[in-house]
């Protein structure tokens, strides 16, 4: 469709009959640069805090290799993934996950698929107010331990941590969508960036001032550091948390909708995607591996599961105060980033399903400080307000750092990052069966699938122990 200007033809319209998309840069900062963000914001988070002690798990030679291994089946299958954001029939533009694999395999693969992403996405949230309240209790602890000694316990309750950043996220979730979230990822992802420079500088100055800790090919020593069954779980439990550290993939569809619009028509929007994809999986696998090898050197195979909380730092109290605080500005974006899809599931279910009701369709412009306009729905307060109130109350209640990482890696990195994206391509490209394409691409989701069943199975050894001398709502750092 065009418009006539007199002196010259306009086109106002893509060729899926939506808005002309400009790709103006810093219009709601709609480019690739923006969609890079959104990424690195939702992969650099807090798995990259436990990559040193799963190195130390793994050891020197499995560990980089396990990071360098997590991070190619990310970028193979999330290129594959960003070319179904449209309908391989008519080739209308998909909104979401759940949308792409329903109209590219159909069945009860999108029934699947649906609850994957979806418990996942509240997996996510939960164990970002757990790693935010552990570095808010960090920053109290670190002041008493350069007044008080290294020696003194400094042990704090977390609970009021984790209803501080509920009161936040509250108010943040209240932003309508994902378009309007460019400027959060961005200050997120800056965040990120300087949280994980800063352990590598102290990674850095911790072994360049000469202390040694005892480190190995094979990781922690049976016998020695744990018994054999520990260094067993915490083998699987490693590969989870590195899985988790590479989840994206799960809100890569929702990232690329939400961003189409602001795309340049050309070059293609999957295309412009790929290397914002390739930009995003290549700045976090170079950190991940400088912090996680360079935080087994500073540690060993003492390496504490949360190497900024932990307390393998403790000078200078207030550079590791700055890195907390960069964890938390960064996990209140991420949080949004990972909970937005979930707003919108349910709110377009709801006024799909009650379409005349006015406490569900009703909204209302207003004029809000820094956001400009918006708009006001009692229905969103009331839902996004109760949601964040209870994965707040679950964080309060299961507050395992390392355990819940490695369970919620294990059980998305399967279905979401590497069956969905596989099986999607062999449907849309047609590849026979047993042809050799067909039968390597197989290989490696099963490859995965046993990856992820181990992964999880460690997991929940893990959790199912610190569960025996553990009491709800009595979480301590």
């Amino acid at each position: 469709m065009e418009l006539e200007t007199g002196k010259s033809t306009i086109a106002s319209y893509d060729d899926d009959e939506r808005s002309k998309r400009t790709g103006k840069p810093f219009s709601n900062l709609g480019t690739w640069v923006s969609a890079s963000a959104h990424i690195i914001t939702a992969v650099i988070g807090s798995g990259l805090l436990s990559l040193s002690w799963g190195i130390a798990q793994l050891g020197w030679i499995a560990g980089p290799i396990a990071l360098v291994m997590f991070s190619f089946i990310t970028w193979f299958t999330s290129n594959l993934l960003v070319d179904c954001c449209r309908d391989p029939v008519c080739g209308t533009r998909l909104s979401c996950y759940m949308d792409a694999v329903k109209s590219n395999l159909g069945g009860i693969n999108n029934k699947f698929c649906g609850i994957a992403q979806y418990v996942n996405l509240v997996g996510v949230t939960i164990g970002y107010s757990i790693t935010s309240a552990i570095s808010m209790a960090a920053i109290k602890r670190s002041g008493c331990f350069h007044k008080e000694g290294h020696a003194v316990g400094c042990h704090v309750k977390n609970n009021m941590f984790s209803i501080i950043f509920g009161i936040i996220e509250i108010i943040l979730s209240q932003i309508p969508n994902f378009h309007e979230l460019s400027w959060l990822s961005l200050v997120a992802a800056v965040m990120s960036f300087a949280y994980s420079c800063i352990g590598l500088g102290l990674s850095i100055a911790r072994v360049a001032g000469g202390s040694r800790s005892r480190t190995s090919l094979m990781g922690t020593t049976i016998g020695v550091d744990v018994t054999d069954w520990e260094k067993v779980w915490n083998v699987f439990e490693a590969l989870g948390d590195i899985a988790f550290a590479y989840s994206f993939s799960n809100v890569l569809i929702e990232i690329q909708a939400s961003l189409l619009d602001t795309l340049k028509s050309s070059p293609p929007e999957n295309e412009s995607m790929k290397k914002a994809t390739s930009l995003g999986v290549s700045v976090t696998t170079m950190f991940y591996i400088s912090c996680g090898v360079l935080g087994y050197a500073a540690f060993g195979n003492t390496a504490p599961g949360n190497f900024l909380t932990g307390f393998g730092f403790y000078e200078p109290y207030w550079l590791i105060d700055i890195a907390n605080l960069c964890i938390i500005i960064h996990l209140v974006g991420a949080y949004q980033v990972f909970c937005q899809p979930i707003f919108k599931q349910v709110e377009d279910w709801c006024l799909n399903r009650w379409p005349n009701n006015n406490f569900i369709k009703g909204s209302r412009p207003i004029k809000l400080p820094l956001f400009g306009d918006s708009t006001f729905s009692t229905f969103r307060l009331v839902w996004r307000t109760a949601y964040v109130i209870t994965t707040t109350m679950v964080a309060m209640l299961l507050p395992f750092f390392n355990g819940i990482l490695g369970l919620l890696g294990a059980a998305s990195f399967w279905p979401l990052t590497v069956y969905f994206p596989i099986q999607m391509h062999i449907s849309r490209e047609n590849i026979r069966l047993f042809c050799w394409k067909w039968i390597w691409l197989n290989v490696l989701v099963v490859a995965c699938l046993i990856i992820s069943v181990l992964a999880a199975a460690g997991s929940i050894a893990v959790i199912a122990k610190d569960l025996q001398t553990y009491k709800p709502f009595t979480s301590v750092s």
